[in-house]
């Protein structure tokens, strides 16, 4: 096993105070919170408990929280919803090159349901701009979903300028914000936003549970059919385990935020710092300043990832290249960034975490700057 996790934006352990908020409804209060006596109550309250958490994390009102089972479903939930609901409206969505598979697969599904979907590139930070949508945007557009913080690279886009722009032409705005919730605020009138989709895997609660938020007044065509759960938004008995951990969560990031943030970015800046000194060569993708805090993708030229990956025995990363006998495998973010394929090619994910440590990062650099300098024959 590594011993040095720099995998965060993948996945994130879970707080031991989220699990302590999981146990009661995992040993005691077990009822169904839909139930009327002393064990539903009792569950129901947690419920009711986390949506407040998560909407105070959020900045919004309990009621627009729907809990879900992750951020695929949120996704799905909000941008299918939205075709179902406003198809009659019109028929073209705009959305980004470098979303996620859980926003770019759903727009590809639309499309082969007859609605017609914009992908906007990205300059060579990553980013999209407003003016973009605005040339794009059309009397058909009904939504425009833009990641809030890209994955692999951490460059933040201007959502709410890009929700101005969608709002002017009466369009609906959705962000996934995965990767953003946990390390920066996220707001939703700061974001100007009127769906938003969290995963509680990326912010110290377990998998397999999430939220969409949805702005009261905006009618959104639910995919879960069955009872009336979640104020008849998602059929399905609340997960109360999960839920109670993700509400927990969202309460450490509401109280503790500006010290994740900073001990995020004082690592991640320690970390660039040292490949650079083992590796001047060494590049590094992304807006330097509009980026998540934690998130580094670096990429070492003429090298391959997966090479580097093999060798690094010690430390837990990703790569954003594969190479194979008769192909290289870019990301297509990296693609949608028209950066060179050498340097593509030889491109890793760092992305450090609220328990990392300085003495993580300087083993690390060590690792990475003996495996680097060992490939690259210097």
């Amino acid at each position: 096993m590594p011993d040095i996790y720099l995998d965060y934006n993948a996945t994130t352990p879970i707080d031991p105070r989220v699990a302590d908020a999981m146990m009661p409804y995992i040993r005691t209060s077990f009822g169904n919170p839909s139930s009327g006596h002393s064990f539903g109550i009792e569950a129901h309250a947690g419920v009711d408990r986390a949506r407040r958490q998560v909407a105070r994390t959020l900045g919004c009102e309990p009621d627009e929280v729907v809990f879900t089972s992750g951020g695929t479903e949120a996704n799905n939930h909000a941008i299918k919803g939205v075709a179902a609901s406003h198809g009659h409206d019109g028929r073209h969505i705009i959305t980004s090159a470098i979303e996620h598979p859980a926003v770019e697969e759903v727009c590809g599904y639309l499309e082969g349901q007859g609605f017609t979907v914009t992908y906007l590139p990205v300059d060579r930070d990553g980013l999209v701009h407003p003016e973009q949508v605005e040339e794009a945007i059309t009397p058909e557009t009904i939504l425009v979903t833009i990641m809030h913080a890209n994955n692999e690279v951490g460059t933040i886009q201007p959502i709410r300028e890009i929700a101005e722009v969608a709002h002017r032409h009466g369009a609906l705005m959705h962000s996934d914000c995965a990767q953003s919730v946990g390390k920066i605020p996220v707001k939703v009138d700061d974001l100007g936003i009127d769906l938003l989709s969290i995963a509680g895997h990326k912010l110290y609660a377990p998998k397999g549970v999430g939220a969409l938020y949805i702005r009261v007044g905006v009618t959104v065509e639910k995919l879960m059919h069955g009872a009336d759960h979640e104020s008849g938004r998602r059929a399905c008995t609340e997960n109360v385990v999960l839920v109670s951990g993700l509400g927990m969560a969202c309460e450490l990031i509401e109280e503790n935020l500006p010290a994740y943030t900073q001990h995020m970015r004082e690592v991640r800046d320690r970390l660039e710092a040292g490949v650079k000194r083992a590796f001047p060569a060494a590049t590094f993708n992304g807006h330097r300043d509009e980026r998540l805090p934690n998130t580094s993708s670096v990429s070492f030229k003429g090298l391959e990832a997966n090479a580097i990956l093999a060798d690094l025995h010690g430390v837990a990363a990703s790569a954003g290249a594969a190479c194979h006998s008769d192909r290289i495998d870019v990301s297509p973010v990296l693609r949608a960034m028209n950066v060179p394929i050498e340097q593509a090619m030889g491109t890793i994910r760092l992305s450090v975490g609220r328990y990392t440590t300085t003495d993580e990062i300087d083993s690390a650099v060590e690792q990475i700057g003996n495996v680097v300098g060992a490939l690259a024959g210097v």
